[in-house]
């Protein structure tokens, strides 16, 4: 006897295949040129399929991109709480990064591939990626940990530091698992916080 499984399930088994597939392709031909039906294709499933959870290729793109991005941020805040000196926070911060990154490099590929494209779309607000470095550096100035600066300057400096080096390792120009870089991308970063001009002059 033929045992059918049932819509709901089969559709839900279908989103993660439609996103895997969708995050090869656009990764491979780009999102302007991979096609829903090269997705569908790809994923094994309808067309129809992809239409059920998404209106659209460029919907599906930018809640892939979404996604990670909102899950940097509570890996940011996870890391924060590691502990209360300066070393301890830095080390769990990057370490979670890199622990992602090496889980599901494809996944961290995609989002620094189009972090320029879908960045503009994240309005401002206090539990995105950026927004919560800058806090938590204001807050190391206010409770005396690092000299007084610029927290949305150091921000930038120091997550530059990560999404550099991984876009590096996206053109394989580093090679190996990205936790392999954690130390000396840690030391870049306690660097930056703890140093202003005004130590070289």
């Amino acid at each position: 006897m033929e045992i059918t499984m049932p819509t709901q399930t089969r559709t839900r088994n279908a989103k993660p295949k439609i996103e895997r597939a969708a995050i090869e392709l656009f990764i491979s031909e780009g999102i302007d040129a991979a096609t829903t039906r090269q997705i569908a294709e790809r994923a094994g499933v309808s067309e129809g399929a992809l239409y059920r959870h998404y209106k659209g290729k460029e919907e599906l793109a930018e809640a892939l991109f979404m996604q990670l991005h909102d899950r940097l941020s509570r890996l940011l805040i996870e890391a924060a709480l590691a502990g209360n000196d300066l070393k301890s926070r830095v080390g769990a911060i990057v370490g979670a990064y890199c622990e992602l990154a090496d889980e599901d490099w494809e996944y961290c590929c995609y989002h620094l591939l189009f972090l320029n494209r879908f960045i503009k779309n994240d309005v401002r607000r206090e539990d995105d990626p950026v927004s919560l470095t800058e806090a938590m550096i204001a807050d190391l100035m206010e409770n005396g940990h690092i000299p007084k600066g610029d927290p949305e300057i150091l921000s930038a400096m120091c997550l530059g530091v990560i999404t550099q080096a991984g876009q590096n390792k996206l053109y394989n120009r580093l090679k190996g698992p990205f936790s392999q870089y954690k130390d000396d991308m840690a030391a870049a970063i306690m660097a930056i916080l703890k140093y202003r001009s005004s130590d070289f002059d």
